[in-house]
């Protein structure tokens, strides 16, 4: 059989390190997850197995510092012209080991993005955070503070409601924020978290986009609580539980961008969350072309292997068209995002309408061929041996997350058919 290599990237979109990265994350992941991946779903409390793995990935090979400055001991992809491209290399790698990793590892990335990435380069705020992460080799997990309990991902549904459902207020009181709210489901909390980007608004009930804000909060800020983390049906290497902002006090000039710039800004870091999203669905595919290739080339069937049966066949090259076509649109949008000269602005409408659009569609295509390969395997495809059971489990927590389905369907329609009242 041919490895996943034989998979389609579009060379010409790649990142002058894209080999050297891909490589180096491989080599971790075939020494430092594979051979535990399939004890993850009773490590989901504890991280005995899961947190070393990540300590070795983002502390000690220094992947968790990639975003910042160099001056500041990072590796300065947030200035970078392949700062999608190179994402997208790195995040499906990791989850071809386990999706679950690549989600606890990309989101750290997700608030940075307000500050770190260009063209709004937040100094003071890089300077202060950077040692956090790019000081340790232990693993340093950043949160995006987003879902609250009674509006759910209403809060991206930017364009719509512009923030009027957030209820986790900030008031200034002189040179302080002070923040009160509870934020649900957030990834990375669950008592691991080290920084928090937290989405709130200065005016409850405003649609006002001045009103929006993005503020950091340290994990050790008096005020804050971190709930215990959830038991879930997949993603057990990615923590998540409740956030409890009690008159949480911070300096002033934690909000990330400031009036108006931060509701333009978390619209880039929604784009972002949509091709983080593409690429843990292309990881997972990649994973499971090899497995599924190992599985058909050791099993016969009157007389033959099975891949050599033409409805066994015509599974696998769906599966293929599968692979090869959410890796197209995930690097697509990775280098549209690398190109706003060209494509547009990060942020617009029109960018994150289509990243809703093609994570919908590598949502849907992973879980048919998840679904297919589990049909072609039998009762060895749900058998924990072999890995798919739980890439499904783990895949449809990417589908519902960003809103699920509905959020990329009404965003897309909206966009692409000017709909006005969705």
């Amino acid at each position: 059989m041919r490895g996943c290599d034989a998979i389609t990237r579009p060379i010409e979109y790649l990142s002058p390190v894209d080999r050297l990265l891909g490589e180096l994350v491989r080599r971790w992941a075939e020494q430092h997850v594979l051979p535990h991946r399939r004890r993850f779903d009773e490590d989901w409390r504890e991280h005995r197995l899961i947190a070393p793995a990540l300590d070795e990935l983002m502390g000690k090979l220094g992947l968790q510092r990639v975003l910042f400055p160099e001056e500041h001991g990072g590796w300065g992809l947030g200035h970078s012209a392949h700062l999608g491209t190179a994402a997208f290399r790195i995040f499906e790698e990791v989850a071809r080991a386990d999706s679950g990793m690549a989600v606890a590892f990309g989101v750290t990335f997700w608030p940075l993005l307000m500050i770190c990435s260009e063209p709004r380069h937040n100094e003071r705020l890089c300077r202060e955070i950077a040692p956090r992460f790019c000081t340790t080799e232990r693993a340093c997990f950043a949160a995006n503070a987003m879902t609250e309990p009674q509006g759910g991902a209403d809060i991206e549904n930017l364009d719509l409601l512009r923030g009027s459902t957030i209820t986790t207020s900030a008031r200034l009181d002189g040179d302080e924020w002070v923040l009160s709210g509870h934020k649900l489901w957030p990834t990375n909390t669950g008592g691991v978290g080290s920084l928090f980007g937290v989405v709130c608004t200065t005016r409850p009930g405003s649609s006002d986009p001045d009103d929006f804000a993005f503020i950091f909060v340290p994990a050790e800020t008096p005020g804050l609580t971190q709930g215990p983390p959830y038991e879930k049906a997949g993603m057990a290497a990615d923590k998540n539980g409740d956030l409890w902002l009690d008159e949480v006090r911070v300096p002033r000039w934690y909000r990330a961008c400031g009036p108006g710039l931060d509701f333009q800004r978390f619209k880039e870091v929604i784009a972002f969350g949509n091709l983080g999203s593409i690429a843990f669905v292309s990881g997972v595919l990649l994973d499971l072309f090899e497995i599924l290739g190992r599985f058909v080339d050791s099993r016969t069937l009157a007389g033959r292997p099975l891949k050599e049966h033409d409805v066994a066949a015509a599974v696998l090259a769906d599966v293929a068209q599968s692979a090869e076509l959410v890796r197209l649109v995930g690097y697509q949008y990775a280098r549209m995002l690398d190109r706003p000269d060209l494509y547009g602005a990060r942020g617009s409408e029109e960018i994150v309408a289509k990243g809703r659009l093609y994570k919908s569609f590598a949502c849907d295509r992973g879980i048919d061929a998840l679904g297919r390969a589990l049909d072609l395997m039998g009762e060895l495809g749900t058998d924990r041996e072999q890995d798919v059971e739980k890439h499904w489990r783990d895949l449809k927590i990417v589908q519902l997350w960003m809103g699920g389905k509905q959020l990329c369907q009404m965003e897309a329609a909206r966009w692409f058919f000017q709909c006005r009242t969705l």
